[in-house]
């Protein structure tokens, strides 16, 4: 399996043969799980060539100390990818491969997509993951670039992305994979002790009740029982709860027929900031 280091051995490598079905791209910041293996697993799939770029992102976090404690796991990541197909290619450059000596994020107008729950919470953090996610996507000039919907507000972004930089990719959504008793998987889980990971499935089950109430209650009605239902989950700390329209995020006030939306939440556990979501219709 091809661990690629350098925009130049990228481009050697890309260069090898012709791709019938496309080239296929996952980026991810390593520390890889069962969730980044769909994703994996889907690209194979639908093309003949994948890239895997594993590389923590320095412009997309807001905090240093989260920038240090994000955990660096290149040698089981390559093995978590090597068991789907042994022919992926491995980009993990060094933040001056990608970045030379100006570490820093373009300025996007992503149309208000960036100033709501997230971007609330984490200023410059989409201007952060838009500047990485361009720079893959015209290095390796992919037919397809795939991304979980846990991260659906940045999944939004990467489609906005997409269309005010006219650039021609495909971005394929993956649903959200999720552990046993319902806790979205992600790295920061790994940084929860068992105990609390067990519990954390009341963070899902939350948002399914929010569901069921959506169908007959104002989204008003439906963020004050998901606040309502923290006060007896002392371990758990709710940072926001909120619901918007599908395509815009904008929170919503009042339901209008055949509007899609989606319900989102963030949560802090032990020190660790957990997020997940769930269409509401």
């Amino acid at each position: 399996m091809p661990i690629v280091r350098t925009k130049k051995e990228l481009a050697k490598q890309l260069k090898t043969s012709n791709y019938r079905k496309g080239i296929g791209l996952v980026p991810t910041m390593g520390a890889l799980h069962k969730g980044h293996e769909f994703l994996v697993q889907k690209a194979v799939e639908q093309n003949d060539l994948v890239v895997v770029s594993i590389f923590v992102n320095p412009t997309q976090f807001d905090k240093q100390e989260d920038l240090e404690k994000y955990p660096k796991t290149l040698e089981a990541d390559v093995s978590l990818i090597k068991k789907v197909d042994e022919n992926i290619i491995v980009f993990a450059p060094s933040e001056q491969e990608v970045y030379g000596e100006n570490i820093s994020s373009k300025n996007y107008d992503f149309e208000g997509l960036d100033k709501v729950m997230e971007g609330s919470f984490r200023d410059d953090h989409f201007n952060g993951v838009g500047t990485i996610v361009e720079a893959l996507f015209l290095l390796v000039k992919p037919d397809r670039a795939y991304f979980g919907e846990k991260d659906f507000q940045q999944l939004r972004i990467i489609q906005k992305l997409v269309e005010i930089e006219r650039i021609p990719v495909e971005i394929v959504a993956c649903p959200i994979v999720r552990e046993p008793h319902g806790l979205a998987m992600s790295s920061r889980n790994e940084r929860l002790s068992t105990e609390i990971r067990q519990k954390a499935a009341f963070i899902h089950e939350t948002l399914k009740s929010a569901k069921k109430f959506f169908g007959t209650k104002s989204a008003y009605y439906v963020k004050e029982k998901v606040k309502e239902s923290f006060d007896s989950h002392s371990e758990f700390g709710l940072e926001y709860i909120e619901i918007t329209d599908v395509e815009t995020l904008t929170p919503v006030k009042e339901k209008k027929e055949g509007q899609k939306y989606r319900a989102f939440i963030a949560v802090y556990a032990e020190g660790v900031r957990l997020i997940d979501n769930i269409a509401l219709n």
